[in-house]
Order: C-alpha cells, then structure tokens, then sequence
C-alpha cells in the first residue's frame, strides 16, 4: 500500500474551523469553514473542498476538486476548478447533490498543484513553482504562492498573491498562516478500493 498517498487522503478529509483564532483576533482572521469529502464517483483520491465564511456557509468563495495523486516520488495534489460553481453550492454537505459532480464538471487549474512532502507525522505542501496559478482579485491578475501544513489535530494555511511582473505580495495575510483545528472525519466515507488504486 502507498501509506503515505492513502495517509495524505485520510487527512484531508475532514472539517476544520479556524474559530478559536478568528475571535482572538478579528481585525486579522475571519472565521472561516472548510470542508473536503471524498467523491467516489471521480478517479481514486478526488476529494471536494468547500471554502466558506462562517457569517455565510450557503455561499461558499471556493468550490474546488483536489486529487492527491503520486507522480515519481513525489506527492501532488491536483486542483481543479468547478464549472458553473454555483450549481453545487452546499454539495459538500448534500450526498446527492454532490453524487452529481461528474469530470466533465471540472477544469485542471494549469500550475496550481501542490508539491506535497512527508514530515514526520505531518504533511507540508507548496504550490508548485513557476509563478503560474494565475488569481484575480479585484480585476487584478496575480499569481497565488500558497502553503500547506497537514496533521491529525488541523492545518496551518497561507495564501499570498504577487504581481506577475515585480513580484511584489498584493494580496493576502500579514499577519501569519490561518490556524484551523479540525472538527469533522470524513475518512470513513473514502471508498474501500481506492487503498487498491493507491497500490497499483
């Protein structure tokens, strides 16, 4: 079995609450919600992110698909967009509604995989460099430099974007990574044979 790949899934799959920061400091940190359940319908190890503020859970700001996958020795996280969003607002929380996600749902978000490493007990992952996960914030293009830290008690997050051409910060927190415990397992829901996919 690839531990560390069928590992990766289990720990992404879950809910985390950033709250205890959040009312700590507010000025700095919303409150925001984020939820990731497997998607068995879509190739092994498809997972669906739902992004919300916890003022507004029915209007999530980001409905992604992530796939960890092995590539050489290597752990990625493909990220892929979803078409016409709007249409599975809540699915992370609604069986059927996300049992509608089908591929042709999605889009590959070109350079905006995460390079993902084993450390110790934890996870560490970097979107993949070249400056090409274009965002736009505000009608401004920029590219999105971006950190993950994984474990069993929650993530560590930040997001930053950069101007393409002086590669100065635009966007994004000043103060520190988000700090996010986790409230929800949602391992149990990952399919039997996706451990078999892992292993081929």
């Amino acid at each position: 079995m690839d531990s560390a790949l069928s590992r990766l899934v289990r720990l992404l799959s879950g809910g985390f609450s950033n709250q205890q920061q959040a009312f700590e400091n507010p000025p700095l940190y919303a409150h925001i919600l984020v939820k990731l359940r497997p998607l068995p319908q879509l190739p092994p190890g498809s997972l669906l992110l739902e992004q919300s503020y916890a003022i507004n859970p029915a209007a999530p700001y980001r409905l992604r698909v992530l796939r960890p996958e092995r590539q050489g020795d290597d752990l990625v996280i493909r990220n892929q967009a979803v078409i016409e969003e709007q249409r599975f607002w809540g699915a992370v929380d609604d069986a059927e509604r996300r049992a509608g996600i089908q591929a042709s749902d999605l889009r590959p978000l070109e350079g905006c995989s995460y390079r993902v490493r084993e450390q110790g007990a934890a996870f560490i992952g970097e979107v993949e460099p070249g400056c090409r996960c274009l965002v736009e914030r505000k009608g401004t293009t920029t590219y999105l430099v971006s950190r993950l830290e994984l474990d069993a008690e929650g993530m560590r997050t930040i997001d930053t974007g950069h101007d393409p051409a002086t590669h100065e910060q635009v966007w994004g927190s000043l103060a520190g990574p988000f700090e996010f415990s986790r409230t929800h397992d949602f391992s149990d829901e990952i399919p039997a044979d996706w451990d078999a996919a892992f292993r081929a």
